[in-house]
Formats: structure tokens, sequence, C-alpha cells
């Protein structure tokens, strides 16, 4: 932790007292006036000694805490907080000290500003929302304000994230802080990455952790390869995977404690997708986030343009390109035609099973050759890369190269019957808790398209579900994948294979090709399902299938590991297959808050 951030306490306020928040405010005002007078005296006075290196310490201790006091400024859901924040740094210009501004045009590089909810103008309920949210994690991050469209989903997200991460649970709370850094960092997601190590220092996280994975204990080393799988191709997880976890003496693994990490590891990879699929910017207190640069007269500078943080207006006046209205209009049209004929099409004639099956392996053979254009390898950062091993490991598709990976059904398994119990059990509570937020993210749907209302979304959602669980060679037997083809184009389908696969790979051109014609509220609804662009209210498929992907895999093979007659290894085959399956439900619904997914995929 920085030099100084130790003297200030900010957790008075994350107080629901107003009286709390105003002491705390005060000593935030004076340790950090205290602080900015005494780098004004140093600069005053030429002739005193210095070594440069204590000076350039205490400025970037003092840096540090002006950064968190501008996010506080921003997006605290207290008024009082925001305004005193202000204050404080207005006094701090005033004595000649250069403040941060915020970087970017709001929490989303996609999605214009103006189409987010502002924090302060929001109504007595969502104003309650953020409050809880705020006082659980002393901030309100980007993620939670672009999940903001579905207000159900995210208090459900938020209520089972909290859970996972801060209520008592087999893991210690440090312990789940670097599982979310690891799993983050196999994406490549930079954004968790730089909350988690924040959040991971604040518990009283060993600082050295972070030099390294080979620096972390080597219970939690032993780890990174199911992490590895699981990111990139669940499909290889096998049962000495889950046994050598098991079975590592001293560094072994409980059965509770993995379903506790299997749940977060997912978590965190679906989310990373979310991240990189809504193009969520630094948070304003992180690196990114802010500059000390002073605005030119435009309010931003020439090395603002040059990195692409300029007037997000001029990029974004039309994010359909030059899609006319009318182009618009008939696309939308053209699909709903499309679902209609389908539909008549179930109701006149239904597909034998062995057609279904050959149409599944059309689609599953397809999908290996959709790519984007600019599919170029994307190599991590130190910072980011330093948490994992074998960086050079990522998604391949399952079924090339002659591989043969057997087709993975989902009749198989069912949460209800096998999985809500067994997880309640392993770690309470959180079975409950993900079984809500899957019900919730089914049933949230609007009803609409684009410009019509009251549509049936159904098909359209459950084609982007089914497809992306294609992907990894999981199959619903009463379903026909001759649909996915007539209701996903091209550019839909580059999409949703890259958030799905290689999410560090997601553009804003990728985004703004798909689905011209709708809000980016509806969009964000896709992305965070994955289907959620078809209407603002659609739960996507993108996180959640996903997710329940690498549960559905994982889970398959702990199974035939406990056959080996190893009791701990039948619980946790059934624990991880509960898990993937109501995933996989969820993902369905969902994707479009997709946060909630991965950890309640468990």
């Amino acid at each position: 932790m920085a030099e100084g951030e130790h003297e200030v306490r900010w957790d008075g306020l994350c107080s629901r007292d107003s009286a709390s928040r105003e002491t705390a405010l005060e000593n935030i005002r004076q340790v950090i006036l205290r602080k900015a007078e005494c780098l004004r005296s140093v600069k005053e006075t030429p002739c005193r000694p210095s070594d440069g290196l204590s000076d350039a310490g205490s400025l970037d201790g003092l840096n540090k805490l002006l950064a968190h006091l501008l996010m506080l400024s921003k997006r605290c859901p207290f008024k009082d907080v925001r305004e005193k924040s202000e204050f404080i740094l207005k006094s701090v210009q005033e004595l000649g000290i250069r403040i941060p501004r915020p970087l970017g045009h709001g929490p989303s590089r996609f999605i214009p500003e103006k189409e987010i909810l502002q924090v302060g103008s929001e109504d007595a309920q969502m104003h309650a929302l953020f409050a809880d949210s705020f006082a659980a994690l002393g901030r309100l991050d980007n993620i939670t304000l672009v999940m903001v469209f579905h207000p159900q989903y995210l208090e459900s997200f938020l209520k089972t994230q909290h859970y996972l991460l801060q209520m008592d649970g087999p893991l210690p709370l440090h312990y789940r802080h670097y599982i979310g850094i690891m799993a983050a960092a196999r994406h490549q997601c930079s954004y968790l990455v730089n909350l988690h190590v924040n959040d991971f220092l604040h518990v009283g996280g060993d600082s050295k952790w972070l030099n390294g994975l080979e620096n972390a204990p080597q219970k939690l080393q032993n780890l990174g390869e199911l992490n590895k799988l699981l990111a990139h191709r669940p499909w290889l997880i096998t049962k000495e995977h889950i046994e050598q976890l098991l079975k590592a003496e001293e560094h072994s693994w409980s059965l509770a404690e993995l379903v506790h990490a299997v749940v977060l590891l997912t978590h965190y990879h679906s989310l990373a997708s979310f991240t990189f699929g809504c193009g969520i910017s630094p948070e304003i207190h992180c690196d990114g986030g802010h500059t000390f640069r002073p605005p030119s007269v435009n309010n931003y500078c020439i090395c603002d343009i040059t990195n692409g943080n300029h007037s997000v207006e001029e990029n974004q006046v039309n994010s359909a390109g030059n899609v006319s209205i009318s182009d618009s209009f008939f696309e939308v049209e053209a699909l709903m035609e499309k679902m209609r004929q389908l539909q008549e099409c179930r109701d006149e004639e239904e597909a034998s099973q062995e057609e279904m099956a050959s149409r599944f392996e059309i689609e599953k053979r397809e999908s290996m050759f959709v790519f984007s254009s600019d599919d170029d390898e994307v190599t991590p950062a130190r910072e980011i890369s330093r948490h994992f091993e074998d960086t050079s490991f990522g998604y391949k598709d399952f079924s090339r190269h002659g591989m043969h990976v057997p087709t993975f059904r989902v009749q198989d398994y069912c949460w209800e019957d096998h999985g809500y119990s067994l997880v309640n059990r392993l770690y309470p509570d959180v079975g409950q808790l993900i079984d809500e937020k899957f019900h919730i993210a089914y049933n949230l749907t609007y009803n609409t398209m684009a410009m019509h209302k009251d549509v049936d979304t159904s098909m359209l959602r459950r084609a982007i579900w089914n497809y992306i669980h294609c992907m990894f060679g999981i199959r619903y037997d009463d379903y026909d994948y001759g649909e996915i083809n007539q209701l996903l184009d091209r550019s839909f389908k580059v999409y949703i294979k890259t958030i799905v696969c290689t999410p560090e790979k997601v553009t804003k051109r990728m985004y703004d090709s798909f689905w011209r014609q709708f809000k980016h509220s509806e969009k964000i609804s896709e992305d965070l399902s994955r289907g959620r662009g078809i209407t603002e209210n659609m739960p996507s498929p993108s996180w959640h299938p996903d997710l329940t992907a690498e549960l559905l895999h994982a889970e398959q093979n702990v199974r035939h590991s406990s056959q080996s007659g190893n009791k701990r290894h039948i619980v946790v085959a059934q624990a991880l297959r509960r898990r993937r399956c109501f995933l996989a439900r969820s993902a369905c619904l969902w994707t479009q808050v997709s946060v909630t997914h991965r950890s309640s995929a468990r």
C-alpha cells in the first residue's frame, strides 16, 4: 500500500450515518491538507537539501489519495461525500498542488455516458442498491453502473458476489481475492486484476504474492492448472486434475474449499468476458482512469487524442456506422420474419433425433471457422502474466486437429435434482443465491425487440445460448441446431465467439458491427448474457453459457474420478456438475448480467 494511505481510513465513508461520514471526511481532509502543505513548503524552499526520493514518495502517496478522492467525488452514492471530496480537491489545488481529472467518458468505452445512469440522479430504490454496494466494497464500480440497466439482476448479482467474497465461507478473504486475480489474469483482464489487487491488500494479503504466482502458497499455485483449463479448454479437464488437488498432502484442498474456489474461478472468467464485451473503462482511481495532466482549451490535450481518450461523442455519433434508419428497420423485420417462419416449421414438422444430432455436428464444425479478421495474438503485460503460468496456452477449437472429444449432453445433469442441495451442503446458502439469480435471469425479459413490443424473444435467446454451448461440445437433445444459422448472422457469431473464447480480443468495431439497429441498453443485456442485445431485457447467453460450459466439463470429469470409489471425488464431481448445470440454465437467461453468472456458475 502506498505511503500515507495507512493514515487515511476510508471505511467511515461507507456508513449509513451522516454524522459518522462527516467525522471521517474531516479526518481525511486534515491528513490530505497536511500532506499538501508539506509538499508546498518543500517547493517554496529551494535551498532545502533533498534526496529526491522521499519527495517523490510523498508526492506519489498524496496522488493516490487525491485519485481516491476524485473517485468519491464522482461515484459515491452519498451526496455529502461527493461534495466534500470535491471541496477537498479544490482546497489542495489552491495550495498549488496539481489535482487529477478523470480520463475517458464514463463507465464504458462502447456506450455513451449519457445513456448510463448518473450517480446522484437515481431513484430511491436504486440509491439503496448503490448504497449497499458502496458499503460493501467502498466503491461503486463501472461494472455496477453498466449492469444497472437490469436492476433486479444487478441486485441478485451484487448479493451473490458479496457472499462469495466477504461472508463466511471455506476460504479466507485474501485467498478469495487472490483467486479472483488469478482468474481475471487468465483472460488478461487488467480491470479486474487491478480491483482485486487493491482488495487483496485491503484485507491483509501479503504483497509478496503479487510479485508472481510462484510467490504465492503452493496450495494456490496448484490451482493454476485448473484455472487454465476452465478458462480456455474445459473439455480437457480429467479426474486426475481433481484428484491432484484433493490429494496434495499438506497442500491439499478440502471439498468445500475446492467448491468455493471453482465458483470464484468461473465467476471471474465470466465477469472478464462481460468486462471486455461491454468495454468497461478503468476505475477512476486506478491506473488509466485518471490523469494529472491539465486539460487543454478543448478539455483534452494532444496526448489524449493519441491515446484514444478524446471525446467519445466524436467517435460514437452513430454506433451503427452508416446504416440508415430504413436499413435498420428492415434488418429487424427480417429477423422477426425468420423467427415466425421457424415457429411455423416447428408446429408443422418436428425433426427426428437423428436429424437434430446431425445438425448439431454440422453447427459444431462450422463454429470452428468463425473468427475475426484481426484475430492476432494478444501478448499479456508483465503485471498481468505474472499471476498465471503457461502464457501461451489459450482457447483452441476442441474438435480440430483430429482431436475427438465426446459430445456432452446437458440432459445427463440437472441442477434442481442433483446440484442445489449438494452445493448448499458444501457451501451453505450459495446454492440458494445462485438459484435465485438464475431464476431472475431466466425471467428477465421485457418482450421487446428494437422498436417492437410484445415480442416473444425466447427463440432467439435460446439460439444464442445453445450456440455458445455448441462451441464447447455441449448439446441439448431437444434443440434443432439448424435454427442457429437462420437467426445469428456472421458478425454476431464473431462477437459471441470472441467474447466467450478470447474476450481480450473484443473491439468496439465488433461491438458496433452486430444488431446495429438496437440500443446500447439492449446490447448490454446481450453482452451480459450474450442475448440481451435482442431486447433490452433479453437474457443473454454469453456469460452464463460460457460459465456453464466450464462447469459442465469440470464436473463431468470429477464424476469419472468419483467412480474410482473415493467418496470425496464423488461429492466434488456432483458439486461441479450442479454448478455448471444451473449455470447453463442461467446463462441463457442472463448473459446480460453475466456478472452473476460465473459465481453462480460455480
